[in-house]
């Protein structure tokens, strides 16, 4: 391949990734108005959030591998075109359930491509430190689009209905695919690698099935026998999983890579970022509009310090990524986030400046996190694995994120009902929606006189405002915890070039 397509290849390579991790978090802004439009039930909000990072995670470790045999530029056009058509779908859904499905769709096609974006970067730049600032770039994308996300929602409902913000990705996905065929060099695959299906099939029921579970615990009146079900699901087939992996002659997971604190460490630093990036914009975003009062557009503009500081904070910390070392790298930049959350816990209610320095140090110090732990992962193995390794990597985001949203969504739902039992009236009614959520609680006030309603709101607000500081504390734990791990482990220096 010409080394002048290598900046090209990795333009391509960015887009794609903007579009898949734009869409986790792009309906943070728009659940709102398709909750409305749709009649969404609270649980069916969850899982329209959910489905999409918990799919993709199950499947991801089986991609990575599948790429490694086929070839990762076919699996990455594959994934792209996938991608494009359940985008179509969801963008038109006429239900809940059918854009659940459609979301599902796209997680298919987010787990094809995803790997392959890293392994390609690792196959197309051969020289050090231009590697390293392109992973820089990608962590930035990576970090800095789940943050602009919610942004690109607002900005979408603004002027257009709910189903633009899947629509917007057509147009993007047949660029990307014109000039993906073109210019990235069809590396060729390892026809001896063995493809693990029925292990990426095992892993993907039990994170679907403990995600479920943590849900449901989440909500104000749990069954706990379906609790108990889906832990038991869960941990069944994870230890199947575990046990066909020691088992295998080509695991999808070499179980041993964990073995080395480096790598070890970046897989903490992904996970924990990711999750504590993606659980504080959900409840974020949501409180602008419901407790603020902020129109679409406006709760976009206000997110714009995340996504911008981690558009900063990528490639810096790629470019002196080798001159502090990754360990130092990945405890810093955790320290950094957790200190980013915890000022902007002590500032939510502060002037607008104040917060907007918080957000930005806090995009700041996720997209260095991420940039650090991505380049650690990717060069903990030899080339022929690039696969594998971008799997885990981005199994690691994935599944930090879907952690991070049942985390934050269950937690958030779970105090808001506590707080809406003990502090509203009889009077008004106890609707059963009401402890639901804070837009059930929004509509039901809508039917009662105007005092009541008044009382109502703010009551609601209050809830969920307690929830929302509560959250975000518990993120700032996640944070910090990982921040120690990283710092007290035994260090390594074990890199694979």
């Amino acid at each position: 391949m010409p080394s002048k397509h290598r900046w090209l290849i990795l333009a391509i390579i960015s887009s794609a990734l903007l579009l898949i991790v734009i869409d986790m978090t792009v309906l943070y802004t728009a659940l709102p108005t398709l909750t409305r439009e749709l009649g969404a039930t609270a649980s069916q909000k969850l899982w329209i959030i959910n489905i999409y990072a918990l799919i993709a995670a199950g499947l991801l470790l089986g991609m990575g591998t599948l790429g490694d045999r086929l070839g990762h530029k076919w699996l990455f056009l594959g994934g792209l075109s996938v991608f494009g058509l359940f985008s179509l779908i969801a963008a038109f859904s006429p239900s809940a359930n059918v854009l659940i499905g459609a979301r599902g769709g796209l997680a298919v096609g987010a787990a094809m491509m995803m790997p392959a974006t890293l392994a390609l970067i690792r196959l197309t730049f051969s020289d050090e430190r231009e590697q390293a600032m392109a992973f820089g770039i990608w962590a930035s994308v990576a970090s800095g689009g789940a943050a602009l996300g919610p942004v690109v929602g607002g900005l979408l409902l603004e002027h257009f209905w709910w189903g633009s913000v899947f629509l917007i990705n057509v147009p993007i996905v047949l660029a990307a695919l014109l000039f993906g065929a073109m210019l990235i060099h069809a590396h060729p695959g390892n026809a001896q690698r063995h493809w693990d299906w029925l292990g990426s099939l095992q892993v993907m029921i039990a994170l679907i099935s403990l995600a479920y579970a943590v849900k449901e615990l989440g909500k104000r009146s749990p069954s706990f026998a379906a609790m108990l079900v889906a832990l038991l699901l869960g941990a069944l087939f994870m230890t199947l999983f575990i046990r066909r992996q020691r088992r295998v002659a080509q695991p999808m997971l070499e179980l041993s890579l964990f073995g080395m604190p480096l790598f070890r460490n970046a897989v903490i630093a992904a996970l924990a970022s990711a999750a504590a990036f993606i659980g504080m914009e959900l409840v974020f975003s949501q409180r602008l509009q419901l407790v603020l009062g902020m129109s679409p557009l406006q709760a976009a503009l206000f997110i714009l310090p995340l996504p911008l500081g981690s558009f900063v904070g990528g490639p810096l910390a790629g470019y002196y990524l080798s001159r502090l070392g990754n360990r130092r790298m990945l405890f810093w930049t955790l320290l950094l986030s957790a200190t980013g959350m915890l000022a902007y816990v002590l500032l939510c209610n502060a002037a607008v400046p104040l917060q907007v320095a918080s957000l930005a140090l806090l995009g700041m110090a996720m997209g260095a996190a991420l940039t650090a732990a991505s380049s650690t992962i990717m060069l903990s193995v030899p080339t022929d694995k690039a696969g594998m390794a971008a799997s885990i990597e981005e199994v690691s985001f994935e599944l930090g994120g879907a952690a991070g949203v049942t985390l934050a969504g269950s937690l958030l739902s779970a105090i808001y009902a506590g707080c809406v039992s003990l502090t509203i009236p009889p009077q008004l009614g106890l609707n059963p929606l009401t402890f639901e959520s804070l837009d059930d609680a929004l509509l039901v006030s809508a039917t009662l006189s105007t005092d009541d309603a008044a009382l109502l709101t703010g009551l609601a607000r209050s809830a969920f405002d307690a929830g929302f500081v509560a959250v975000l504390a518990v993120l700032t734990a996640l944070l910090l915890v990982a921040a120690l791990l990283v710092k007290f482990s035994r260090q390594t220096a074990v890199i694979a070039r």
